[in-house]
């Protein structure tokens, strides 16, 4: 489609980007070390890493894989620990020896684990002894020969570490007992290594960098061939659209997204390594408390994150004691931002969020918001410099301006397609180069974009489609809602009615009430017609509602109900 979005760019945003900027990640390492050298890079629990450090440690993780394992280029390593500062030199090594990242979430369970590692035939793991009984239980259905296993403490000092590790074993027993022969401890893989030359290795745009695993848009978790150039154009994208607003060498950014999540490990690893900032490393931001006592301790001036951690933080009552003055970046992403999170973070912060869209497939930016917004507009933005989108109907034809289509998108970010499932790529890749997004969306004459919902979580009542995140949003703006997720169910009379999941801000508060607010602001077909009071919502790891757990639990009653009546 014509990219109108361009003639309502922000101002100083070029319509393409130089893909040429750097010939590899290995390339753009090596010149963020040369120019932020001493300056410090990334904090964890009160330790630090320089520039230069990292670039130490992570050459003697690189050379213990090369010279010590004697792993080929285009080996698989897979690293399965939350933000440590473990976690870039590790990355940052692997990727300057030519080696493929496989991002493994630490919350895996056996069987989930067991299928990413068989499939993406990874040599090697770094595991975080906390999580070592569930590789323990699959390696030997794996390929994986090499195990590397760290602890909380380990890079945080001799007395400090000792200290957390201590605490985490004995105390709060948070480490099961494992077993892995023949498994070596990450700081005796560095000693190793610092007795070895890294070889240099050519390493260029088209060789994948990262094994991004995802459900995609149809079955099972897939790995995302994301090759070192579509993870440099991306951060670049990203740069030139947020950069107006940041002081390079000047920022502290706060990453509470895991950064084996894409969009942490893109925006806030490698775009804010890029431009000399500090960054924060929050392991365990589920921690609200040691969260939020955390950030009394730094000038923090960016923060990104999902809606359910903005309005977790929120809902905090030691979160409006912080101090907000050094904010000067909200960045919002993973999940659609609701209008009551957004109002209330502009009004205690001072700073809007800006909401930005992605897919892992995308590397992930497709759409951002501009960065000079001052109110929440309801959009994810205009597709990012060198990006084109188009809104197609199932036939696969483009739809008229203001109609709703899948969102499918064409860039340098788009990833090489899934790794080994030649038939899933075509499925979600059109005939003319565009992936299928899975999402529904509208765009306007500005090309601002506007997600209607997911394709399969569409609920179909007499005929109508209903999204839930429209739902969602004006169930949430009842001042008795803490957070609420929106499922379609079985009707004999309607095919599906909507069902809304709800946690009480306000304990008070009941069905009749919230259903007579929903008849204000929704046509009668939208209205919930079930409404399920509940402690809390299933959430994925970075804390996206799951609204699928919630399908299925919907599914086993029905079952079970249609079961005892037979």
């Amino acid at each position: 489609m014509e990219k109108i979005w361009l003639k309502s760019y922000p101002a100083g945003v070029p319509a393409e980007i130089d893909l040429t900027e750097y010939s590899s990640l290995a390339d753009f390492f090596a010149r963020g070390v040369s120019r932020w050298g001493d300056k410090v890079a990334f904090i964890n629990m009160g330790a630090e890493l320089t520039y230069r450090q990292v670039d130490a440690l992570s050459a003697r993780f690189a050379a213990y894989l090369q010279g010590v394992l004697g792993l080929p280029k285009g080996a698989r390593i897979a690293l399965m620990m939350p933000n440590l500062l473990q976690y870039p030199v590790c990355m940052f090594g692997a990727l300057r020896a030519g080696y493929t990242v496989v991002n493994c979430n630490p919350l895996y369970t056996p069987r989930e684990l067991e299928h990413q590692l068989k499939d993406s035939g990874a040599e090697a793991i770094v595991v975080l002894e906390n999580f070592a009984h569930t590789l323990q239980s699959v390696i030997a259905n794996t390929d994986v020969r090499h195990v590397v296993v760290t602890s909380l403490g380990e890079m945080l000092g001799m007395l400090k570490g000792s200290l957390v590790d201590f605490v985490v074993r004995r105390v709060k027993k948070m480490v099961p007992r494992w077993q892995l022969p023949g498994a070596r401890r990450f700081g005796e893989s560095l000693r190793l290594g610092a007795r070895q030359t890294l070889r240099p290795v050519e390493v260029t745009r088209e060789d994948i960098a990262f094994l991004q695993y995802t459900g995609g848009t149809t079955g099972v978790s897939k790995g995302a061939m994301l090759t070192h150039g579509n993870i440099l154009a991306n951060l670049l994208q990203a740069h030139v659209w947020v950069g107006s607003r940041l002081r390079w060498g000047g920022e502290l950014i706060v990453t509470a997204l895991p950064l084996y999540h894409i969009f942490s490990l893109t925006v806030n690893c490698f775009v804010f390594f890029m431009i000399g900032s500090r960054n924060l490393l929050i392991t365990n931001p589920r921690d609200m408390g040691g969260f939020i006592k955390e950030l009394g301790k730094y000038p923090w001036s960016v923060i990104s994150g999902v809606n359910t951690l903005f309005n977790a933080l929120m809902n905090h009552p030691k979160f409006p004691t912080l101090d907000f003055s050094n904010l000067r970046m909200s960045l919002s992403g993973g999940m659609s931002l609701q209008k009551t999170v957004a109002e209330r973070w502009r009004a205690l912060t001072g700073s809007t969020l800006i909401e930005a869209y992605g897919l892992t497939e995308a590397s992930p930016g497709v759409c951002c918001c501009p960065i000079d917004q001052t109110e929440y507009n309801g959009s994810i933005g205009q597709p990012v410099p060198s990006t084109d989108i188009s809104l197609r109907d199932e036939n696969d034809c483009e739809v008229a301006l203001g109609q709703p289509g899948e969102l499918c998108v064409k860039g340098p970010q788009v990833m090489r397609g899934y790794w080994n499932a030649p038939a899933d790529t075509a499925q979600v890749m059109t005939r003319d180069g565009y992936l299928r997004t899975g999402d529904v969306a509208l765009i306007d004459e500005q090309g601002f974009v506007r997600i209607v919902d997911r394709k399969k979580d569409t609920i179909l009542v007499s005929g109508f489609n209903v999204y839930p995140n429209e739902v969602e949003d004006i169930v949430s703006t009842h001042p008795g809602v803490a957070e609420v997720a929106a499922i379609g169910v079985p009707s004999e009379f309607s095919g599906e009615a909507v069902k809304v999941f709800v946690v009480r801000k306000q304990p008070g508060l009941t069905e009749k009430e919230l259903i007579a607010h929903c008849k204000q602001y929704l046509t009668g077909y939208k209205v919930p017609h079930l409404v399920e009071f509940r402690d809390g919502l299933p959430k994925t790891n970075v804390g996206k509602i799951m609204r699928r757990c919630l399908r299925d639990e919907e599914i086993l009653k029905a079952r079970t109900l249609a079961a005892r009546t037979i």
